[in-house]
């Protein structure tokens, strides 16, 4: 198993990066993707006003005791129900995921990087980077459509939330990357390296 982590901040072109990947193994390995963002806390016991006041871009949004877990037991050639999320409903959903144990696992999310015990899990670890008006091009141009905010509450929670978050705890994550990918998913030079380098190290 080759487990692969791609971290970068919101709108970076992670999403792009992945499915590129993706795309090279088709018909040749069977890949996992473990979205971080399914892994939320679980927040039922929060009312819905309770629930939007919460930072969902700080380390402390996330369940790291079940992502490392069911981590481990792919690894360990065990499946698993991976959870789901409702970006509307900003909470957990009752249906999980069956995930069975496969040859390539990527995980991929804002902070992938963030957490040493995370990141001695992966084989290859990736930074997926963007300048920032384009990353915030993209958030507005995503959450509008399939998020229900607003123009104005997207720029309104950058410039109070995701901005600073991202410098302080998914920019520094750059440095722990053994591949840093300018320019996200446009990266076509880049990306071939990552797509050569991950082939030449699987059976």
């Amino acid at each position: 198993m080759y487990i692969i982590g791609i971290a970068g901040g919101t709108g970076s072109g992670k999403t792009t990066v992945v499915r590129k990947i993706i795309e090279s193994f088709r018909g040749n390995q069977n890949v996992a993707i473990i979205p971080q963002d399914s892994y939320y806390n679980d927040t039922t016991h929060l009312t819905m006003e309770e629930r939007r006041q919460i930072n969902f871009d700080h380390p402390d949004a996330f369940d790291w005791k079940l992502l490392i877990k069911q981590i481990k037991q792919l690894r360990n050639g065990e499946a698993i129900e991976q959870p789901t999320y409702s970006y509307i409903e900003s909470n957990r959903q009752k249906e999980t995921i069956h995930i069975e144990p496969c040859e390539v696992i990527i995980i991929e999310g804002i902070m992938a990087l963030w957490r040493k015990e995370m990141r001695d899990l992966m084989d290859l670890k990736i930074f997926v980077d963007a300048d920032p008006d384009e990353r915030l091009i993209r958030v507005i141009q995503r959450d509008v459509v399939e998020r229900g905010r607003t123009a104005q509450q997207v720029i309104d929670r950058y410039l109070k939330v995701l901005k600073p978050m991202h410098l302080e705890f998914i920019e520094p994550t750059k440095r722990y990357a053994d591949l840093i990918v300018p320019q996200g998913g446009h990266n076509k030079q880049a990306i071939d390296i990552m797509r050569t380098y991950i082939h030449h190290r699987l059976p």
